[in-house]
């Protein structure tokens, strides 16, 4: 797999990149979909609304970077980050996983090949501004969160840890 960006800023965040499309697999693998419902009556936001809004974080960065035709088959779920509701039924992981599997060479690719001179445009955010190599950053920050947030939820939920293989 290629390593080397047009942008040499992007090759850390493709390391990271890479490292978090098996670690998501890893952290979601065999998590039933009941499980993956139960808040443990807590507030605290459930395994699968945790794994969708990640996904759909990957499809929404395609398509502010340019694949504007491309959508989660759950997309309305978490259209704008809405958060949890309470009484919807979200996908299960296996359909969360492949999604995954269908967005993530999409995006990476687009990471590979984004220029510095996108990176150094400002994304506009209404009340917040930022330029897209920030934008970037951030979203790559916020999947380690929520890797860690499932991986957290598998051991709360009697599975085993996350494996790193």
């Amino acid at each position: 797999m290629e390593t080397k960006p047009k942008s040499s800023r992007m090759y850390p965040f493709i390391v990271l990149y890479d490292m978090h499309t098996k670690f998501f697999i890893n952290s979601i693998v065999d998590i039933k979909d009941e499980d993956a419902h139960n808040r443990l009556g807590t507030k605290a936001n459930h395994a699968g609304w945790i794994a969708g809004s990640l996904v759909f974080q990957r499809f929404d960065m395609a398509r502010e970077l340019g694949k504007s035709e491309l959508k989660a088959s759950f997309d309305e779920l978490f259209k704008d980050y809405k958060g949890l509701q309470e009484n919807e039924k979200y996908p299960s992981m296996d359909e969360y996983k492949k999604e995954w599997e269908r967005i993530s060479p999409v995006l990476r690719e687009i990471y590979m090949n984004i220029s510095d001179e996108k990176l150094d445009e400002i994304f506009d955010m209404g009340e917040m501004k930022m330029p897209y190599y920030d934008l970037v950053g951030f979203m790559i920050h916020r999947e380690s969160y929520m890797i860690g947030q499932l991986g957290l939820w598998r051991r709360l939920l009697g599975y085993p840890a996350m494996k790193y293989e």
